[in-house]
């Protein structure tokens, strides 16, 4: 009975430890298996950004009027411009059908109130954006004061306007008194090849007071005085018509048959001088210099009446100014507070090189 008994507790022991074991056996593959929910979780995260990436950006605000006002539009300077700012409409308006690009000037340049009210009048019909040529340095601020009110940026173009900058968005032109300066030399060089070192020089300038001509006349007048013994008379202003230029310069050879040199600091006060200087079959034998390219005084250049011309891209500012009011007004971007243009000195040694084609017009 003994041996019966110890033999049934043996069987026992055997068989609770046969239990343990297969329970241990059954447990130990949960460990391999539980970090597999770990490695999928990340998942949702990776996807998360697509969202951002995939949602459409908003599209600009397109549609409107760019006003460009300039001093006049009876000029080919000023027609060269309102082909810049044409061409830029035609490229904008491959993604912005709606925009539209007027173009006005007063009938002269000396008509500065006929320009004042362009300006309001753009105001008024709400354009979105002006690009303005200021036919005077300080009678356009208040309308440029207002078109800021309204929240109409303007991009001042070709010459300077006083007063506070903020009050417009970006001003783009030639260093004028860079080209003035140029034009100075050109005239010394010029006159020194001669073998003249001494005599009068006559100014021959446009509207008194604009900013383009304030930095070409002073910038051929420091030019003058500061690097030659030259005496400089009294400057002329033709409020750019040509044939009070001509009739001015015709005084001015009359009055003066010792002269030896003259500058036309614009289109047509040039084309003016120059017409007066073959009228007085003086051409080749007074040095003449000239500013703007066009036609006529390409002719004068090539015929030896003028000896260079400081020429502009008068394009570029009707191109780059309506690009950069587009810019500012529909895509909401910051440009430059100046942008230099540039200009190039035209001699009769040039005038046929793809530079001088570039500008000329």
């Amino acid at each position: 009975m003994l041996k019966g008994n110890m033999l049934y507790k043996l069987v026992a022991v055997l068989m609770v430890a046969t239990m343990l074991l297969s329970a241990c056996a059954t447990s130990t593959p949960a460990p391999t298996q539980a970090p597999a929910p770990a490695t999928q979780a990340p998942a949702p995260a990776t996807q998360a950004p697509a969202p951002a990436t995939a949602a459409p950006t908003k599209p600009a605000v397109c549609g409107g009027e760019i006003a460009v006002i300039v001093k006049t539009g009876n000029s080919g300077y000023w027609q060269n411009v309102q082909s810049g700012a044409i061409k830029a409409q035609d490229e904008l308006k491959a993604n912005c059908a709606k925009l539209s690009v007027t173009f006005l000037g007063p009938q002269t340049e000396s008509n500065i109130t006929e320009e004042i009210n362009m300006v309001e009048s753009a105001i008024d019909r709400g354009v979105k954006a002006i690009v303005l040529a200021p036919s005077d340095t300080s009678a356009l601020i208040p309308a440029v004061q207002d078109a800021k009110k309204a929240g109409i940026p303007v991009i001042i173009i070709d010459s300077a306007l006083s007063g506070d900058p903020s009050n417009y968005t970006s001003f783009l032109a030639t260093d004028n008194k860079a080209a003035g300066e140029a034009c100075g030399k050109a005239m010394v060089d010029a006159l020194t090849a001669k073998g003249i070192t001494s005599g009068k020089i006559q100014i021959m300038s446009y509207v008194k007071g604009v900013g383009s001509e304030v930095g070409r006349v002073g910038g051929f007048t420091d030019y003058i005085q500061t690097n030659s013994k030259f005496t400089l008379l009294q400057t002329q202003y033709s409020n750019s018509d040509m044939p009070t230029a001509l009739n001015q310069t015709t005084n001015v050879l009359t009055a003066n048959p010792d002269l030896v040199g003259i500058f036309g600091a614009n289109e047509p006060t040039a084309i003016g001088m120059g017409s007066a200087i073959k009228n007085a079959n003086l051409g080749g034998k007074i040095v003449a210099i000239g500013f703007d390219g066009a036609e006529q005084l390409q002719a004068d250049i090539k015929d030896g009446t003028l000896q260079a011309i400081a020429v502009q891209s008068s394009f570029n500012l009707g191109y780059l100014g309506v690009k950069d009011a587009f810019d500012v007004a529909f895509n909401g971007k910051t440009i430059p507070a100046t942008v230099d243009t540039g200009f190039l000195m035209v001699t009769k040694d040039n005038i046929d090189s793809q530079d001088a084609k570039n500008v000329l017009y």
